[in-house]
């Protein structure tokens, strides 16, 4: 019954990492744009992200996918197609495929290495960018509808119409944007952290 309302709560995401050997790249880029491109096609799929990076002198892929609900993730992951895809790209993998399930907003700051995040301040900071703008510019792009449909204009209404806006644009568009933005900012945090 309450199905549709408890969806958004129980938004997941799949964090997939993968080492590549050296020399593998190019492949691995043209397989890479297979499996999202057949990931994109499943219920439930919300969008992908792709981070570039190295560990141990070799790229290191990141890949963040959203899923709708646990139940759709999992269809994804037991898949024979994924299961197929994967085995493709085994002889291209380092360290095998490393997949770990996280909650919407962990998703905002997934570093490279598990092991390691970013300061809660420096979080902080990319969170903070984000919202305030939208916080300056959300309620002003409501108040022409607000003007026109009074009863949307109501205390309850309109708070509940802006924060949902808010909400969404932080998670599904701008949080993304701006981690992908920062992210040498983030991993320089990290890396300094590791030095002292």
């Amino acid at each position: 019954m309450n199905t549709g309302a408890a969806e958004p709560a129980e938004t997941v995401t799949l964090v997939v990492r993968h080492r590549v050997r050296r020399g593998q790249e190019q492949a691995y880029e043209e397989w890479l744009r297979r499996i999202v491109a057949i990931a994109s096609q499943c219920a439930g799929h919300l969008g992908a992200d792709v981070i570039r990076s190295t560990r141990d002198g070799l790229p290191l892929f990141t890949c963040v996918l959203r899923f709708s609900c646990p139940e759709r993730l999992r269809t994804w992951l037991d898949s024979a197609q994924r299961r197929q895809l994967i085995e493709e790209a085994e002889p291209l993998l380092a360290d095998g495929d490393q997949t770990e399930i996280s909650t919407l907003n962990e998703f905002w700051f997934v570093p490279a290495d598990s092991e390691q995040r970013p300061p809660r301040w420096k979080q902080a900071c990319v969170t903070f960018l984000v919202i305030l703008p939208l916080s300056l510019l959300v309620p002003q792009l409501w108040q022409p509808l607000f003007a026109w449909q009074p009863i949307l204009g109501t205390f309850l209404l309109s708070n509940a119409l802006i924060t949902l806006s808010i909400v969404l644009l932080v998670v599904y568009l701008f949080m993304p944007l701006a981690t992908r933005l920062f992210a040498g900012w983030l991993d320089n945090a990290r890396s300094n952290e590791h030095e002292h």
